[in-house]
């Protein structure tokens, strides 16, 4: 897909076809027009007969018992008139699911990529090795550090452990794990998740992969604290585990203050990986 140039960016293109989109600040992703998603994979050019044929997809969808129906929500997008209306979207993990239920030929390339992610998932969770591999192979192609990525994949280690405690004890994941992780953030950071993104000037981009190596130590550490005193208060549930989340937060946050005093710099920072543009220079011929 490629971007139009439009202010809000709140269209795409996909072979051609508009698709209309809108970004969820809160959730920070796209949804997309389920109806302009059909259009495109049906090759339909007129709007109302992709929609009549949405509603009986989703009629069918529903009567099976298809979660991803359920996964579309309303939100109001801005019709051909410049109106508002309340349109079925979906986020992008939705549509992958909806797109299976479509006989289409422009359906074939993401069933395919499907099948490989599938394949793939299936291999790492018998060997989670492969999967360490690909994202250490991903953080080399980017430039990092052998110091960084060592870094990052310690924090990850120390992540997987924490989540896996919350998944044993009753927390829910996405929504809950987002609640608790932010509390976690906020506190050693004095920033929330969002605004440490909007700082380093980040959208859909994952934050820790835009750490630095002192901000991947005090995650880590914030949330291996946390874990220690959620297994030793023995907390169940999102609002149990608030209170390690805040008081495991706070330990990363004092040792931070404690560097930063020693050190006169601060350890939240707003610089990140993304490419810079490139300056072209001009010499002036006399």
């Amino acid at each position: 897909m490629s971007n139009e140039k439009t202010k809000n960016k709140q269209i795409t293109i996909f072979e051609g076809q508009k698709i209309r989109r809108i970004w969820d600040e809160k959730k920070e992703k796209w949804y997309f027009s389920v109806v302009n998603i059909i259009q495109a994979l049906i090759q339909q050019a007129d709007y109302q007969t992709a929609r009549k044929y949405w509603n009986k997809l989703k009629e069918r969808l529903k009567k099976e018992g298809n979660e991803s129906v359920s996964n579309c929500h309303q939100l109001k997008i801005q019709a051909a008139d410049g109106k508002f209306y309340l349109t079925d979207v979906a986020d992008t993990e939705t549509l992958l699911r909806l797109i299976q239920s479509v006989p289409s030929p422009k359906a074939e390339p993401v069933k395919l990529w499907l099948a490989k992610v599938g394949y793939e998932r299936m291999q790492e969770m018998s060997d989670p090795e492969k999967a360490l591999n690909r994202s250490r192979n991903y953080w080399q192609r980017m430039g990092r550090s052998k110091k960084w990525i060592q870094q990052r994949m310690m924090g990850q280690e120390i992540r997987n452990k924490l989540t896996d405690y919350w998944k044993d004890n009753e927390v829910k994941e996405r929504d809950e794990y987002a609640i608790l992780t932010n509390i976690i953030h906020q506190e050693w950071s004095d920033l929330s998740v969002k605004e440490h993104k909007d700082l380093k000037k980040l959208k859909t981009q994952n934050l820790r992969d835009h750490m630095s190596d002192a901000e991947l130590v005090f995650t880590a550490l914030a949330e291996l604290s946390t874990r220690q005193i959620a297994e030793t208060m023995e907390s169940k549930g999102l609002e149990e585990n608030k209170i390690p989340a805040k008081k495991g937060g706070r330990v990363a946050k004092n040792a931070r203050k404690e560097l930063e005093k020693k050190t006169g710099k601060s350890v939240v920072s707003k610089n990140n990986f993304l490419l810079k543009p490139k300056i072209k220079v001009c010499k002036i011929l006399k």
